[in-house]
């Protein structure tokens, strides 16, 4: 009898030459765009930690347009147009989330006026609530943020009226009804606690005005102090009131793949 038929194997993908000789080589690029040292991403290439185009790239020699080409490190988009600026600001309180105020309060012009950039903010902070912001010349990047089909999570901290019941959680989490609609946290939990006080943390990805103020005004613990402490991956960490910090170059990267981008 004859031999069973060998069952034929799909061709293998033809691997992209991505490769461009009028270039500029892709650890100058990587270490260009904060990423380390010139020998630190070598490291990262010969690991094989870097793709371009979705190829991974682990030759030393090869050559990028940084204007057509896509680089991500370890899945971490990396952003090469060094006109781009990405900056963590602590809002004080008082202060109102636009860069000019008509009726003269405090305004972010205040404390990032001074740069030649039009910055966008992401999001706002009403007066009162204090904590991260982000700011930016990346009109792509900061309508995406913004958009509620991307649902980026924020992380906020508040001061409320105490004790918290222990159910409180689970009722957060289950929604409740606003008067423009149901809202749900992802996440909530009782950071600390005092006589008469409770600092606790939600987590949700709405962006509706004063919605962490009505939400826990609903649920009978009306908001004493509110900061919000991270926006998707960036955290706002040890950075004082009225400072701005650049982003890393990984906080960057993580913030376009949050977006879709």
């Amino acid at each position: 009898p004859s031999p069973p038929s060998r069952r034929s194997q799909p061709p293998a993908e033809p691997e992209v030459d991505v490769h461009d000789p009028q270039g500029v080589r892709l650890q100058k690029l990587l270490a260009g765009a904060g990423w380390g040292s010139r020998r630190a991403c070598e490291r990262l290439i010969t690991e094989g930690r870097v793709e371009v185009d979705g190829q991974v790239v682990t030759e030393l020699g090869v050559r990028v347009d940084p204007a057509r080409q896509r680089i991500h490190v370890d899945g971490t988009r990396v952003v090469l147009d060094d006109s781009k600026v990405y900056l963590a600001l602590n809002k004080p309180a008082g202060t109102v989330s636009t860069m000019s105020d008509d009726q003269g309060r405090r305004s972010l012009a205040d404390l990032v006026g001074h740069r030649a950039e039009r910055l966008f903010h992401v999001g706002r902070l009403d007066a009162d609530t204090t904590g991260l912001l982000l700011l930016t010349n990346d009109g792509e990047l900061a309508h995406r943020l913004q958009h509620p089909s991307y649902a980026v999570a924020k992380t906020y901290v508040a001061r409320v009226p105490g004790p918290v019941p222990r159910d409180l959680g689970r009722r957060l989490r289950a929604g409740v009804e606003l008067e423009d609609g149901p809202v749900a946290v992802d996440s909530f939990r009782v950071v600390d606690s005092a006589p008469g006080e409770a600092l606790v943390e939600l987590v949700l990805h709405e962006g509706r005005k004063h919605v962490v103020r009505r939400l826990l005004a609903a649920v009978g613990h009306p908001v004493r102090s509110l900061s919000r402490v991270q926006v998707g991956p960036v955290r706002l960490g040890e950075l004082r009131p009225g400072k701005t910090r650049p982003l890393t170059p990984e906080e960057v990267g993580a913030l376009y793949r949050a977006a879709g981008l």
